[in-house]
């Protein structure tokens, strides 16, 4: 939780009535859409090819979902914008083709987020001259730019005001020999954060 919506408050410091696209929304991807949602942002698109996925992420407060495989998400994003593109765009996978997404849907003078990590060594072209007349900021975060000792008691009362929703991120709990099964159910998409449960 803390990587995702520490990425929209902590990191790109979002906005209420900016606007925000999601890329990737696994257990981290649906908190960055948690964090636009808490903030007040608008629209937040997201975008995976799980259908599920998307389902939680309306549910966690995207306003509108996007099916790479079905639809362009830049077209899609600048058909929702105005033309203008995305204010933040965070790109929550790990993968260069989807950093490049997320930076052709942010607007000029807009913000791309790159959260995901990517495999060692991975490299993103970019054009220098597209970055100077576009003026767009590139920015990456680690566990969401989260100071520990200040953020996590913030985090912690927001959940106690039922301003973050912690528990409907749970979709399973396993037994510490059921480990396996919760890796699988991760790779497979199926679940949006499984817990293991260490019992007496």
């Amino acid at each position: 939780m803390t990587t995702g919506v520490g990425a929209v408050l902590f990191a790109a410091g979002v906005r209420a009535g900016e606007t925000v696209l999601v890329i990737g929304c696994g257990g981290v991807g649906l908190n960055v859409v948690q964090g636009a949602a808490l903030v007040g942002a608008g629209p937040v698109i997201a975008a995976d090819v799980v259908p599920q996925k998307l389902e939680w992420a309306r549910q966690l407060g995207a306003t509108h979902t996007i099916d790479p495989r079905e639809q362009d998400v830049v077209e899609v994003v600048r058909e929702l914008t105005g033309g203008r593109g995305a204010d933040y765009a965070f790109e929550v996978i790990g993968r260069a083709d989807t950093i490049q997404q997320a930076y052709a849907a942010t607007r000029k003078g807009g913000t791309t987020v790159i959260v995901g990590l990517t495999p060692m060594g991975t490299t993103v072209p970019l054009d220098p001259l597209d970055l100077l007349r576009t003026e767009k900021t590139i920015k990456a975060t680690l566990y969401g730019s989260a100071n520990l000792p200040r953020d996590i008691p913030r985090l912690l009362e927001l959940y106690r005001l039922g301003r973050l929703r912690l528990d409907e991120l749970i979709s399973r709990r396993l037994r510490l020999e059921e480990i396996n099964d919760g890796f699988e159910a991760m790779l497979a998409g199926s679940v949006a954060r499984s817990i293991v449960v260490f019992e007496h």
